[in-house]
């Protein structure tokens, strides 16, 4: 007689997973932000009636018992469900990774990433590099001649921004036609797509892809003769930082790198991710709005990096050329709208790493893309005509 074993725990992460988050999130955002509003709003409405020195009434009393009851059993019910999902997790299929799970799994990782690395790492995005639709083995030679058949010496890397993925690069491609990795392509770059959990914080970011990038170029099937970096918003921010971390390995791989694209980066930070913090602050001074300021804090901490970006903390590789691009909505960057919302997410002056009399990257070469906003950056035929001639 015949007998089969249970089946095992998945390695990535399953349905299961993604309901018992949701069950939390509902809980921890929904569900007490209702009650602790409510119950604000009560106690706001009785001492405005009764005066600052009260005692309860029957009724009030009856109403926050009602009221405790009705969150409490809506919380409880949710946490229950959340441990009942993560026993289903346990032995239930992966998801497939379709176009829509990698565009939630991106996002969730950039707004909570750093919640999920410590609480459900199954749902953290490791960094890696990717290829075929899954990750590269950088220390399997056959895996990197797999996913790298015509591998080249000159090597540009593209780094995504928060809440992106690497398929985020393809943005427009049926309207263009190309892609800039495609246009590199052919003239002799080999180009290499990343994912990273833009959660995490700048440096954490930092320290794992410096690490990388040194396995990436040691284990390259052929010898690295130049590397170049392009990233978009945080992508650029995270290159920065990786490529200030300090390593014992030679040649570094920093040695490598003869130039960085950075397209909209908010390398003094974005006013959106400030406006963000701004209100999380405000909304905590008082009991009625204090729940809705903590739904903002919920913010991953690569969202509260974005309030400040690097700053002047980090200095360029001075071996390496720079370019910066920005992109306002208005054609002129200098028209009052372009100056104030510039490309929505980041204004031209953090792009260009300017503040004042700061400037991060003195004789930098930039370009300004007009009437676009901060994801043409992606696929934009001005950003690929430059891409081409500083990559020549």
């Amino acid at each position: 007689m015949s007998t089969t074993s249970a089946p095992g725990p998945t390695s990535g992460p399953t349905l299961g997973d993604a309901l018992s988050l949701l069950s939390e999130v509902a809980d921890e955002l929904l569900v007490k932000t209702a009650r602790d509003t409510h119950l604000a709003w009560v106690d706001r409405v009785h001492g405005t009636m009764h005066g600052p020195a009260r005692r309860r009434s029957p009724g009030e009393s009856l109403h926050r018992g009602i009221a405790s009851a009705v969150y409490g059993g809506l919380g409880l019910g949710l946490r229950a469900a959340s441990r009942g999902f993560d026993l289903v997790a346990e032995h239930a299929p992966p998801f497939e990774a379709g176009p829509r799970t990698r565009f939630v799994n991106s996002a969730v990782n950039g707004l909570i990433g750093d919640r999920l690395l410590q609480e459900r790492p199954q749902l953290a995005i490791p960094m890696a590099v990717r290829a075929n639709g899954g990750d590269v083995d950088l220390g399997d030679a056959d895996d990197m001649a797999g996913a790298f058949p015509d591998a080249t010496g000159q090597v540009v890397v593209f780094l995504h921004g928060l809440c992106e993925n690497e398929s985020y690069w393809r943005r427009g491609r049926l309207e263009r036609g190309t892609t800039y990795a495609e246009a590199l392509a052919a003239r002799g770059w080999t180009p290499v797509f990343l994912r990273a959990n833009t959660g995490l914080p700048l440096r954490e970011n930092g320290a794992a892809l410096t690490a990388l990038l040194q396995r990436l170029v040691e284990g390259w099937p052929t010898d690295v003769e130049r590397l170049a970096l392009v990233g978009h918003s945080m992508g650029g921010l995270i290159m920065r930082a990786a490529a200030a971390v300090a390593t014992d390995v030679e040649p570094p791989w920093t040695s490598l790198v003869s130039d960085v694209v950075t397209l909209g980066a908010p390398h003094f930070g974005s006013p959106i991710a400030h406006r963000v913090g701004t209100g999380a602050v405000r909304l905590a001074r008082l009991p009625e709005t204090a729940a809705f300021g903590r739904i903002l804090d919920w913010r991953s901490a690569g969202v509260h990096d974005l309030v400040e970006g690097l700053g002047e903390d980090i200095a360029p590789l001075p071996h390496a050329r720079y370019r910066l691009v920005s992109a306002t909505l208005t054609r002129s960057a200098r028209h009052p709208v372009g100056r104030f919302a510039g490309d929505l997410l980041v204004r031209q002056p953090s792009a260009y790493g300017r503040k004042g009399a700061a400037e991060l990257f003195p004789g930098a070469e930039v370009l300004h893309v007009g009437g676009a906003d901060h994801f043409d950056l992606l696929n934009h035929p001005d950003v690929e005509t430059a891409l081409l001639r500083w990559l020549a």
